[in-house]
């Protein structure tokens, strides 16, 4: 009789869930905990760990304990390359742009100001649009608040300090005090507005982009017109941010 077709998956989503287990831990686990990480019968867990030894994906040390094998560190030299944020970006952002619709920008921090360096335009006619390379204070924008936020209230009152909060709009923070609280509440938010702070009639949502060590490295937002802004979008939005950090090796710490 023919095997289900849905059986090498299973393995390789059994594989994967070990492998994941043993990566959680620095220390060398037992055949017991792995299994009970993972919620596979425990003959289930060691037949599968030992295929993977046979492979040097996973070593068994003399005393039984299972730790993460050599050969896993040649395939990740391999994938090693300079980190590229546009090229990283831009699937997750096209992806973005389909569901809401509207433009999404990709921004590195270069100072004390924001640079956009990629962007994925929405096609309705009447659009947000940010030149490629233009750039904006932090304390103006959504992406730039996140960055003061990623450091703390001593790195916003430097940046206050240093670059002073200079108004583009009526609706420009520039009390030190209420940038302080903007981007404390960011933080707790893991998201953050421009309600028209740097262009009039333009509204933002954006979120942070974490490399492996947990770094922002980038900020995804979303730009439209302040009439078309909804706060529906925002679970789009973490998702994209997540989609992006994982492609980056950002893996979120529980709770």
């Amino acid at each position: 009789m023919k095997a289900p077709a849905t059986t090498s998956i299973q393995v390789i989503d059994r594989l994967v869930r070990l492998l994941d287990a043993l990566g959680q831990q620095e220390a060398p686990l037992s055949l017991k905990i792995v299994a009970a990480e993972t919620g596979l019968h425990p003959s289930t867990a060691h037949r599968i760990l030992a295929s993977l030894i046979q492979h040097q994906l996973v070593e068994r040390s003399e005393g039984g304990l299972y730790r993460l094998g050599p050969h896993l560190l040649t395939l990740a030299a391999r994938t090693q390359r300079p980190f590229d944020p546009r090229r990283e970006a831009l699937p997750v952002m096209e992806w973005l742009r389909s569901e809401i619709g509207e433009t999404v920008n990709l921004t590195l921090r270069e100072g004390d100001v924001l640079v956009y360096i990629e962007r994925a335009l929405s096609q309705k006619a009447m659009r947000v649009e940010q030149m490629i390379g233009s750039r904006a204070p932090l304390h103006v924008t959504a992406a730039g608040k996140l960055f003061l936020a990623d450091e703390g209230a001593m790195a916003c009152a430097r940046y206050t300090q240093h670059h002073g909060l200079e108004s583009y709009t009526a609706n420009t923070i520039t009390d030190p005090a209420r940038l302080t609280a903007c981007i404390e509440e960011a933080r707790q938010r893991g998201y953050a507005f421009d309600d028209e702070e740097a262009e009039p009639g333009v509204g933002c949502i954006a979120v942070p982009i974490r490399d492996a060590t947990g770094k922002m490295v980038a900020g995804l937002s979303v730009s439209a017109p302040i009439q078309r802004r909804s706060p529906a979008w925002l679970p789009r939005v973490i998702e994209a941010g997540a989609k992006l950090s994982a492609r980056l090796g950002y893996q979120p710490k529980d709770g």
